[in-house]
């Protein structure tokens, strides 16, 4: 899908708000309605008017190659010259991305503003728009995670035991990049031993192994995100890691089984949550079972105990149950998967059997 085809889907959607013009000011959203990849820009949709693309000097080449709808290059501050296109076009009421802009900036274009305009805080619009991945978004989608999984793989044939949590998610981030990713999604996340307990662990200077190691990656390219996370276990894995990951690895399964177009997002959290209850884990499971993915690493829906979003095709999530038992470690099993009219596709190559170095 085309830019132009998503501004119109843009404009239609803030019509039905009775709006007369939105401005995105959200750059993930400025790249997916104008094209624009650099850090200053802004959108003004008209209803009933070609649309106007804003940036600084620093992007007038940039712009004039990324971006197909007319530009306006700012020597000062962008919203000063936002205000000055408004005042030509007199627009009634402008939507305003209420979750982005800050209150300063709004008070601002009031101030600004052609007395009979009025700004209207709109949340979500086109986050909402961006749920559903076109063709092209799924090509690229597919692309990034099939580079973080070959990443893993490449980091994982150097690793030694006794290498530091550290120096493995630095070499991961260095194969990702070798293969043409961007940048890291997010921060690398390798935690090892007891440290595995933390969701959310930085990498540190704990040696790894023996014992299991959990890594959660993902990788940026071509703007789109890829999130995984898998287990491996350095030396022979013990009775009560073999049965945690089973349960866990049931647990994924299981709410991968529930994802399909219609499907309740609160539904696929709820059979990861019933499976890992059949084990006994169910409290040991303290995070959502997943999220989407495309421009950013966290996008709708969520996929958690009071989520109600009715899943649809197109919509790219992770499925991500885990458990967490403070002094002996976690295991978290994540797959990036494209939600299908009958199911999904599981996206992530890499295998989920227990992994032992």
């Amino acid at each position: 899908m085309k830019t132009a085809e998503r501004r119109k889907r843009a404009v239609n959607a803030f019509a039905e708000a009775k709006l007369d013009a939105f401005l995105v000011t959200n750059l993930h959203n400025v790249r997916y309605l104008a094209g624009f990849t650099g850090s200053n820009g802004a959108l003004l949709l008209y209803r009933d008017r070609p649309p106007v693309f804003f940036t600084d000097s620093r992007y007038a080449v940039q712009s004039s190659q990324e971006v197909d709808c007319k530009t306006r290059v700012a020597n000062g501050p962008l919203l000063d010259l936002v205000t000055r296109e408004m005042e030509k076009t007199r627009p009634k009421r402008v939507g305003v991305e209420q979750d982005e802009i800050t209150l300063a900036r709004v008070e601002a274009l009031k101030k600004k503003m052609p007395a009979r305009s009025e700004l209207a805080g709109v949340s979500g619009l086109i986050e909402n728009l961006r749920m559903v991945k076109d063709a092209e978004e799924i090509g690229l989608i597919r692309a990034s995670v099939e580079l973080n999984s070959r990443a893993l793989e490449n980091a994982l044939r150097r690793f030694k035991a006794g290498m530091r949590e550290r120096e493995l998610a630095a070499e991961i981030d260095y194969q990702s990049r070798k293969l043409g990713a961007e940048s890291p999604s997010f921060d690398t996340i390798v935690a090892a031993g007891a440290r595995a307990a933390l969701p959310h662990a930085h990498p540190g200077g704990a040696k790894i192994g023996p014992g299991m190691v959990l890594i959660d990656m993902g990788a940026f390219r071509d703007g789109y995100a890829s999130d995984m996370t898998r287990m491996a276990h350095i030396g022979a894995p013990p009775p009560k890691y073999k049965k945690a990951y089973k349960a866990v690895l049931e647990a994924q399964l299981a709410a991968i089984d529930a994802v399909r177009a219609g499907a309740a997002s609160v539904a696929v959290d709820r059979a990861a949550r019933r499976a890992l209850k059949g084990h006994g884990l169910e409290k040991e499971f303290i995070h959502s079972t997943g999220h989407g993915l495309g421009l950013e690493i966290h996008e709708p829906p969520r996929l958690g105990r009071r989520d109600k979003t009715k899943l649809a095709a197109g919509m790219a999530i992770t499925i991500e149950p885990g458990v967490y038992m403070e002094g002996w470690g976690g295991i978290r099993i994540e797959d990036t998967v494209l939600v299908t009219d009958n199911g999904c596709e599981i996206l992530t190559p890499t295998s989920k059997e227990l992994r032992v170095i």
